[in-house]
């Protein structure tokens, strides 16, 4: 089934209100008094609304298949829960909710009570949701939906962004404050404090632990310090290469056949392993000094899912399967297996334990004006790269189901990459048509 936007939008808004009603039922019943649960100051929990909508988009091929859509779900909510629970700690460096007293809970972030919990209720999601609430949202008249929509987006942008600078200020000193006083206007500084004050105050409510958050160190002297938006860039770029390198030679050995494996038009580029990189990266870098078996667990998890999600959404967007494994055992829907699952544990160890410390350090040496020049003109480049891939692939799939092309810019990219040419940079893509 495909959604419009203002269709995605509205199960956005049904789930996350779902989910914010249930967590917050169940926070004043515990603390005997109203308690505004969720990190956004509306009555919304998005991470409810962003699992609904991955789940109803990335499940519905085993929507016959009652046991693997379970499992299926879970999978996904449970990645997500944890994978949220790590980003906000990243944020004020402590954790927002611990299931460390639970039974069969990992790292604290996630326990199989409630992973179990969540894939009934994606089952039921998959099922019936989605029609049901997408049908309620066409009665609504449809200027009068269009309006209310164009509200919420804008609504949830502000939301948000006042939301993720209270979760940043917790915590802080208040001489940061003040030094950040210093750079605007009396009343720009009062209102700012006013609202993000508030927002603050009502989080360390809702999540008592953040009220423990240390001060982040932050160093200064070297390009890229830290793990901030240079370094994690420039791991990007160098994981995307590494990736396009390792799968080149993985199908030299196995095929006997040298292939592309680009992610890209432009260079042997695979976007799918540099977003990897960054993620795992993000995840797990202040884990490094934990026990292999803790990576490779975490890595086999999420590196499944997170490859079961690409394939879903290109076949979405491009319209076409780019992998496929049903000829490999223990396969879900031809899109992963667990034997590749292994395989992205086994690099994620190797990335954390061995490669990033190295990567990191040489990343600092480059000297600073020349890795300020260096990395704004690869952003540039990979920003092309990615929009002209992006619009390559798209008229290439419209062109396998005769579309012709019907502006300048169409005509453009038909004669720059016609199929000959997208099919030596693509030669395992498939139409799904």
């Amino acid at each position: 089934m495909h959604f419009t936007f203002s269709e995605l939008i509205w199960l956005i808004l049904i789930y996350s209100f779902m989910g914010w009603f249930v967590e917050t039922i169940v926070g004043t019943i515990r603390k005997k008094k109203f308690v505004n649960r969720g990190f956004s100051s509306g009555p919304f929990c998005f991470i409810y609304g962003t699992a609904a909508i991955v789940m109803i988009l990335t499940m519905e091929d085993l929507e016959n298949s009652p046991f693997f859509l379970f499992l299926g779900c879970m999978m996904i909510a449970t990645m997500i829960e944890w994978f949220a629970g790590k980003i906000l700690e990243r944020m004020n460096q402590q954790k927002w909710w611990d299931y460390s007293n639970k039974k069969w809970n990992f790292d604290g972030y996630i326990c199989l009570q409630y992973s179990v919990l969540w894939g009934l209720l994606g089952m039921l999601a998959v099922k019936f949701g989605d029609e049901q609430f997408t049908r309620l949202f066409h009665l609504i008249p449809k200027p009068i939906g269009n309006i209310l929509i164009i509200v919420a987006v804008v609504g949830i942008i502000v939301d948000m962004s006042v939301s993720s600078a209270a979760a940043l200020h917790i915590g802080k000193p208040a001489r940061a404050a003040v030094r950040w006083n210093r750079k605007v206007t009396a009343a720009t500084s009062r209102f700012t404090s006013l609202i993000v004050g508030h927002v603050e105050r009502r989080m360390e409510k809702a999540y008592p632990l953040i009220l423990n958050a240390g001060e982040a160190v932050q160093k200064e002297g070297h390009f890229a310090e830290g793990c901030g938006f240079y370094k994690i860039f420039w791991l990007f770029v160098i994981g995307s290469l590494l990736g396009d390198l390792v799968e080149t030679l993985f199908c030299r050995v196995t095929a006997g056949v040298w292939m592309s494996r680009s992610s890209l038009v432009w260079g042997p580029f695979s976007i799918i392993w540099g977003m990897a990189i960054v993620a795992a990266t993000i995840l797990l870098h202040k884990d490094r000094e934990k026990p292999d078996r803790y990576i490779f667990l975490i890595g086999t998890f999420l590196g499944g899912g997170y490859e079961y999600l690409c394939s879903v959404f290109s076949e979405l967007f491009f319209g076409k399967v780019f992998w496929d494994y049903s000829e490999i055992p223990f396969n879900l829907g031809g899109r992963i297996n667990l034997l590749y699952c292994f395989f992205w544990g086994i690099a994620a160890v190797v990335w954390i334990k061995i490669l990033y410390p190295r990567l990191s350090d040489l990343i600092e040496k480059i000297p600073k004006l020349t890795g300020y020049i260096v990395t704004w003109i690869l952003i540039v480049f990979m920003t092309v790269n990615m929009l002209v891939s992006a619009a390559a692939l798209v008229r290439y799939d419209q062109r396998s189901k005769g579309v012709k092309a019907d502006n300048a810019v169409e005509r453009l990219i038909d004669r720059h990459f016609n199929d000959e040419r997208m099919a030596k940079i693509y030669p395992n893509a498939k139409s799904t048509g």
